[in-house]
């Protein structure tokens, strides 16, 4: 018998990707674990928005209300932008973070296709 922990039913309802609607906007993906001991379960999100004026507002907002029932743990993996283009269905991942580094974009533009599925998803290492 399999038995799920609180940590991962947690972590399986965390959407895998969230930004804002539209706009030139800084982003990160954040590694998310569980505490629980025994469970070495993990997952990648995606988060941007155009009010972080720095990669680290994003990750502090973020990370303090994922860690706050005290089952998960995260990490930041890394950063970029992107250009979210509503009306042309277009979304282009790029660049890096100074404070991060810079995340697997190809990893981020997978995470973005599947929460936009009739969207033009590209990416490239270009740009800050």
């Amino acid at each position: 018998m399999c038995s799920q922990t609180k940590a991962a039913a947690v972590m399986a309802n965390i959407p895998r990707a969230d930004i804002d609607p539209s706009g030139v906007f800084k982003y990160i993906v954040i590694r998310v674990y569980s505490r629980e001991e025994g469970d070495d379960s993990e997952i990648d999100i995606v988060r941007g928005y155009g009010w972080a004026e720095y990669h680290g507002d994003i990750y502090d907002r973020v990370s303090a209300e994922l860690e706050d029932g005290g089952l998960l743990d995260c990490e930041c993996i890394g950063g970029g932008r992107i250009k979210h283009n509503p009306e042309a269905k277009k979304i282009h991942v790029y660049g890096y973070s100074l404070g991060y580094g810079r995340a697997n974009h190809a990893e981020t533009t997978e995470k973005l296709k599947e929460k936009y599925p009739d969207y033009e998803v590209t990416w490239d290492n270009e740009g800050y």
